[in-house]
C-alpha cells in the first residue's frame, strides 16, 4: 500500500506551508486526484485519519479529495476521449497513437487553516 507514503508526503509538504505561514492549526487539506493516478482514495483516506493523529497540527484535519477524469487525445484524428472507457485505442478511428492528456495527476489544492 503506497498510499502511506503518499500521505507522509502530503503531511510534509502541509507542514513546510504550515511553518512558513505561522499556522498553527489546519482544518482541510483538499487534494486533486487522477482518476489513473494508481492512488486509491479510499485507501488515502484510511491512510489519513491514521497518520493526521501523530501530527499536533493536524490532529482535526479532514481530506477531501477532488477527481480528475482521466482523457486521452489521439494524434491521428484528434479527439479526446475518456480513458477509462476506451483504453488506449481511440474509440473514433482506432488509432493507437494516442497519450494520457489529464488523469495521472496528484495535486495539494487547498489547505484551510483555523
Amino acid at each position: 500500500m503506497h498510499e502511506l507514503s503518499v500521505v507522509f508526503y502530503i503531511i510534509d509538504k502541509v507542514e513546510k506551508v504550515a511553518v512558513e505561514n505561522k499556522v498553527e492549526n489546519i482544518s482541510k487539506v483538499t487534494l486533486q486526484l487522477g482518476e489513473v493516478s494508481t492512488v486509491i482514495p479510499e485507501y488515502l483516506k484510511d491512510c489519513w485519519k491514521w497518520a493526521r493523529e501523530k501530527h499536533e497540527l493536524l490532529k482535526e484535519a479532514e481530506m477531501e479529495i477532488e477527481p480528475i477524469e482521466a482523457l486521452t487525445y489521439c494524434e491521428d484524428c484528434r479527439s479526446v476521449y475518456p480513458t477509462v472507457q476506451y483504453g488506449k485505442i481511440c474509440p473514433r478511428c482506432g488509432s493507437s497513437r494516442t497519450w494520457l492528456k489529464q488523469g495521472s495527476e496528484f495535486l495539494i489544492k487547498e489547505i484551510e487553516a483555523s
